[in-house]
């Protein structure tokens, strides 16, 4: 297949995105095309992959990021079998991109791989005005029926089923899970996996770092929004934590291992309320105890397996307590540890998701085969030699 992946909104180095959905499709031969903020996120395409750099999305004004990948659909959309998108924004694209796609002969199958509860999600963003997400989270359900009548849909989690009439598969987020047993947790640090914010949870990660210092260190890994970030670089620079800023997912998973607790402390969202976080899985399969709030499918993962322990909401005093607890029972955080390596090997597997997603993807384009489109008619840009 050839198939054009975009995002604007997205880190081109999202786990999601680059390292489990094109990381399958390159796999199994399939030449790819990647649209992403490269330049904006200060990053370059992958060797194996021919990328596009798009301006990036963020906060109010997102016209110049649309109208560059309006411009990159309606050029590139005719040669490519599947347009995967990956932001609802990119939907506002396409009624007259397809047009065109239609008038150039071809028309890909079109995909928008649904990552989080959208309508959801607009309670949490601070540039917002408040007035406005009422009417706007109407308008995002009311494009969601529409995008479900003319697009095909993957999901990232059974509960967003709810939202739209029709079934849709589900592509979770799972881990890619190391095939022997990682080393076993420490006792001198503790790891934070994952984009910061306050609704993820960011203030209360910074206090639960400064009542464990100094004998206990905090390792934070991932981007932050711009009204947290002025306290996390002033806890790096006072010995709080250690914040190590953005990085490639393969890096970022290389400093989980040996951890003693690895922290998910989301508050208590709609849009969190029916997600898994991928960090707790993520913990999970290297190894590390999971500390969690009780969002409810995170606390279902620790309760089910036994793979550490749920804290309550915006209560960092509680989180230190039970990353103490864990420092002084080796035994519970070895158990811990090993059932949820355990779990995410048997049960929450990339390895076993990622051909079912690819297939996914190639049944869609056999009918549209069958139904009559034979295909891009003109060569396909991933035919090229990559590029950076």
């Amino acid at each position: 297949m050839r198939i054009l992946v975009v995002t604007v909104v997205h880190h081109p180095e999202d786990a999601r995105i680059l390292h489990r959905e094109i990381a399958a499709l390159h796999e199994h031969g399939h030449r790819i095309v990647y649209a992403a903020p490269f330049a904006a996120r200060r990053t370059s395409p992958r060797p194996n992959i021919e990328g596009v750099d798009l301006p990036r999305a963020a906060g109010r004004d997102r016209r110049a990021a649309l109208r560059a990948a309006r411009a990159l659909l309606a050029e590139r959309g005719p040669q490519a079998d599947v347009v995967l998108l990956h932001d609802p924004e990119l939907l506002l694209t396409l009624p007259g991109t397809m047009r065109r796609w239609r008038r150039a002969g071809h028309v890909p199958v079109t995909v928008w791989d649904v990552h989080e509860d959208t309508a959801a999600a607009l309670v949490m963003k601070r540039w917002l005005p408040r007035p406005l997400r009422p009417p706007l989270r109407l308008a995002v359900r009311a494009a969601e029926r529409t995008a479900e009548r003319h697009l095909r849909l993957l999901l990232a989690e059974d509960a967003y089923q709810r939202r739209f009439r029709r079934t849709h598969p589900v592509v979770a987020n799972l881990a890619t899970v190391p095939p022997e047993p990682p080393e076993p947790p420490g006792d001198d640090r503790v790891v934070y996996l994952g984009h910061l914010s306050r609704a993820r949870g960011a203030p209360e990660l910074i206090e639960t770092a400064r009542l464990l210092a100094p004998d206990i260190r905090v390792e934070v890994i991932g981007a932050a929004d711009p009204d947290i970030r002025g306290a996390l670089t002033e806890a790096d620079r006072d010995g709080v934590l250690r914040w190590h800023g953005y990085l490639p997912n393969d890096r970022a998973l290389g400093l989980l291992s040996g951890s003693l607790a690895g922290l998910s402390l989301l508050r208590d969202q709609p849009n969190y309320r029916h997600s898994r976080p991928t960090k707790a899985v993520e913990y999970m399969a290297h190894g590390v105890p999971v500390v969690t709030t009780p969002t409810p499918l995170s606390a279902e993962l620790v309760e089910r397996y036994g793979c550490g322990l749920v804290v309550p909401y915006e209560d960092p005093a509680t989180a230190a307590m039970a990353v103490r607890h864990l420092r002084s029972d080796r035994v519970m955080r070895r158990r811990a540890a090993a059932r949820g390596w355990e779990a995410a090997r048997s049960d929450l597997n990339w390895a076993d998701a990622a051909t079912e997603f690819v297939m996914c993807l190639e049944s869609w384009v056999k009918e549209a085969s069958a139904a009559g489109d034979d295909g891009p008619a003109v060569p396909f840009a991933g035919d090229r030699a990559p590029t950076a």
